[in-house]
């Protein structure tokens, strides 16, 4: 069929649904040579109605009260489409679909007779269930879902990760096709698959590959009930799977837009708000405005991931009549549609610095960067050592010791340190580029080169239910190419006062016997502990995905020797094994940055 999808629409009749963001129920209308027509029921079956519900971004159809729309129908002349459709069912597209029965009829009027207008009433996924306009709908949490979609910047799109037995793992690109990707894609809510995508383009995932060679038949509740080869032999992560899938029309990206920038990506954030009964453009007011709320700005325009977060916006002139504040305590967390949805103070504005020169702002990027540290290699190189207070002198100027070591003897004191190396991979779609520019970086005596992020990682011991037992310390790094992958150059050396930054494919070593790569555990006593490491936690550079920046191992400690076992990234098992292994859930509070 060669229907292109502007041409095809969802009609609300009843007005119940012409009220309703998305639009669930209606008839469906195709463009004929410039005019809307209607497509006669007769030959309509459920399996069309699945098609049209899927490309408009819903998981699945329903029936609905023929009696109104007869009644609807016969008041009024209809103009039908010569054609009918002939689906199966699992089409992610209807020109996918085969074109049914000609309709009898002159010249352009088709007849219908006795039959009446098509009509598909969809169910939406629970994110966009309809609500009246002002509806506030926050960000939930499914129940523990067997599918997910990873690093992706807009909604509907990502690398698709499975679990099984308690681990999260990928899904290698063999015979990857839309059908098994709209199988999915249902499974989460949305509609059918726009796009099946090879090759890791939405980044590397981490952790085993789980499924390979995906055949389904595209009626499947779930991409786990497909068959498929648990064999995954010749697959790596660089062919990942990935998808992008019809999600319904919110109209989100209507109510803000980005001004005075030098290109489409960036700008003063301006959001339409209602103020005295009538809805006009303001600012955002930039008080503790980062990284996440600027992700959900960019993700609510469909401009991507978000590059950079400003709180000062006074070189964009934006639209003077919009300089008023109209939005204030802007707090995401990050998976929101809309900046509406963050928690914010409501019609009580407080900005006590004005809006104008001090909007918020944002920049926007296609691709992100995605930072993940090497679990097993944590494991395999943590140990223990006594080292003279002579030899830390510079580590102790530098903050890497517990303040206690201010009193140990210079000449016969030891701090014990527990040792370990920091492998970080960059597995995302571009650079990690440090956010402070030559000027602002700082030199490191005790490494001899200069540092372009002082709080890169912070390295913690917690004892079981979650309160630091070292005090740690926050490490600031010299980013880096140690190493990367074959087919991938080093761009970024810290010698010489180098560009800084870690190129996707690559990964930088910071080793176990380098200065203040430890934690300081001198003052700690035997016992079962939890390991932390916590990379880029301030959020100050932005990622594709945040959740694997945070690295947890258990450890036992009897007074002289160290284990470390179970390290693994933060996401990497499901939520039932992650709190066995916690014993607690508040361990991720002990990331929280000074936002």
């Amino acid at each position: 069929m060669n229907i292109q999808v502007e041409d095809i629409r969802i009609r609300a009749i009843l007005a119940t649904y012409r009220k309703r963001v998305p639009v669930t129920e209606g008839y469906v209308e195709v463009k004929d040579e410039g005019t809307w027509k209607q497509i006669c029921d007769k030959h309509w079956t459920m399996k069309n109605s699945r098609v049209v519900c899927g490309m408009f971004g819903f998981p699945s159809e329903r029936k609905y009260n023929t009696n109104v729309y007869k009644m609807f129908a016969s008041r009024r002349k209809q103009h039908y489409w010569a054609y009918s459709m002939d689906c199966s069912g699992n089409e992610a597209h209807i020109s996918s679909c085969k074109l049914g029965n000609h309709l009898t009829g002159t010249g352009k009027n088709s007849s219908c007779d006795n039959g009446m207008p098509a009509v598909v009433s969809c169910v939406p996924g629970r994110a966009f269930a309809p609500s009246s306009h002002s509806g506030f709908r926050k960000a939930f949490r499914q129940e523990q879902p067997l599918v997910r979609l990873k690093g992706g910047a807009n909604t509907g799109e990502g690398r698709v990760e499975v679990l099984k037995n308690g681990e999260w793992g990928t899904v290698c690109d063999d015979n990857w096709n839309l059908v098994s990707a709209s199988v999915v894609c249902r499974e989460l809510g949305f509609g059918s698959a726009k796009e099946a995508i090879t090759g890791a383009r939405l980044g590397q995932g981490m952790g085993p590959i789980h499924l390979n060679e995906i055949d389904c038949t595209g009626f499947e509740k779930s991409v786990t009930d497909c068959k498929f080869n648990t064999e995954s032999q010749g697959c790596n992560h660089e062919e990942d799977a990935a998808v992008r899938c019809n999600v319904p029309a919110m109209g989100f990206q209507n109510q803000l837009r980005l001004s005075g920038g030098r290109n489409p990506y960036e700008g003063r954030v301006e959001v339409l708000a209602e103020r005295n009964g009538s809805l006009r453009w303001g600012t955002v007011c930039s008080h503790n405005w980062g990284t996440v709320e600027a992700m959900v700005v960019c993700r609510q325009l469909g401009l991507g991931f978000a590059s950079h977060a400003f709180q000062e916006t006074w070189y964009w002139h934006g639209d003077v009549s919009a300089d008023d504040v109209v939005m204030s305590g802007v707090k995401c967390s990050g998976t929101e549609m809309s900046l509406s949805h963050c928690r914010h103070d409501g019609p009580h504005v407080s900005c006590p610095r004005g809006g104008g020169r001090f909007g918020a702002g944002v920049s926007c990027s296609e691709t992100a960067p995605d930072l993940v540290l090497n679990a097993e290699l944590v494991e395999q190189t943590a140990y223990l050592e006594d080292r003279p207070m002579f030899l830390l002198q510079c580590a102790l100027e530098e903050n890497c010791l517990a303040s206690s070591a201010h009193n140990t003897s210079l000449t016969s004191g030891y701090r014990r340190l527990l040792r370990f190396s920091s492998q970080i991979h960059n597995n995302g779609q571009s650079d990690f580029r440090p956010k402070n520019g030559r000027h602002a970086w700082v030199w490191h005596d005790c490494h001899r080169h200069y540092h372009s992020m002082e709080v890169f990682t912070h390295y913690d011991l917690l004892n079981l239910n979650g309160t630091k037992v070292a005090e740690g310390h926050k490490a600031s790094f010299c980013l880096e190419d140690t190493e990367c992958e074959a087919d991938v150059q080093k761009q970024y050396e810290c010698a010489n006062f180098g560009e800084q930054g870690i190129t996707v494919g690559c990964w930088d070593v910071y080793r176990h016997d380098i200065d203040c790569q430890w934690i300081d555990i001198t003052d700690v006593p035997p016992g079962d502990y939890l390991f932390q490491v916590v990379i880029n936690p301030n959020y100050e550079v932005a990622e594709s995905d945040y959740s694997n920046n945070v690295m947890k191992c258990r450890s036992r400690y009897d007074g002289q020797r160290i284990w470390m076992y179970n390290c693994h990234i933060g996401g990497s098992f499901s939520e039932e094994t992650e709190q066995k292994f916690d014993h607690f859930r508040g361990l991720t509070n002990n990331n929280v940055s000074a936002r």
